[in-house]
């Protein structure tokens, strides 16, 4: 199973949280839409700012939008200018109250979507796709990641028929649950064509709060009995 389902969706409620959080029974397609809208055009607005997720949380008349970013200062514009124009826009595009909030990314080289985006700005730039692999995994490993894994599909290199590399490094337990996994898959635009990048990052195991609480549990000392 793990080799076969997106790693994100797979560990959802276990390792990984959803982005979207909010709950509606009747207008539910209205809704779904309305995040596509606001994720599409944050994406297109701010394509060059390092956004690896939109996490959205609705209450009943505002939005709660959250944008993971590796350069916070593009983000916000000159003394808060840029963040206020995209606020504006995402209220006019949804007709609610919008609350912006950034938070920002410490270690880009091990987030998934932005070693993915990288690599395909590398590839449109004709950089050699081996270079490009060999250092995204060298600088992950770097920062403390435990694994990663990046393959490349497409006409690599110009040449006439596609092909699959993969490059790793470390170990990425994809059947493991409890294992946090970071992944990502983007798409290059090229010359010749269309090359496909997916990225694994492996940063370590998560234990939930339940589970932790269950080994603390099962480890503490028995209580002493007195003999009175």
């Amino acid at each position: 199973m793990g080799r076969k389902v997106n790693p994100i969706g797979f560990r959802l409620g276990i390792s990984s949280e959803w982005e979207s959080k909010w709950f509606a029974e009747r207008n539910y397609t209205e809704l779904l839409h309305e995040d596509i809208r606001i994720r599409r055009l944050v994406n297109h607005e701010l394509s060059r700012a390092g956004i690896s997720r939109v996490e959205l949380e609705r209450s009943a008349n505002r939005v709660d939008v959250t944008l993971n970013t590796s350069k916070p200062g593009i983000v916000i514009g000159k003394q808060g200018a840029n963040v206020e124009r995209i606020r504006q826009m995402l209220e006019r595009e949804v007709g609610k109250k919008v609350h912006l909030k950034i938070e920002e990314i410490k270690v880009p080289e091990i987030d998934a979507r932005l070693v993915a985006e990288s690599i395909a700005e590398q590839l449109g730039r004709r950089v050699s796709y081996r270079r490009a692999m060999k250092h995204a995994v060298q600088q992950a490993m770097r920062r403390n990641a435990k694994g990663v894994k990046i393959r490349l599909s497409g006409r690599l290199g110009g040449a006439e028929m596609s092909r699959t590399q993969t490059e790793m490094d470390g170990r990425v337990p994809l059947h493991t649950l409890r294992a946090d996994i970071d992944f990502a898959v983007v798409h290059a635009h090229t010359t010749y064509g269309r090359i496909g990048v997916k990225v694994w990052v492996y940063k370590g195991d998560k234990i939930s709060t339940k589970r932790r609480v269950a080994l603390n549990t099962i480890g503490a000392e028995p209580a002493s009995i007195s003999a009175d």
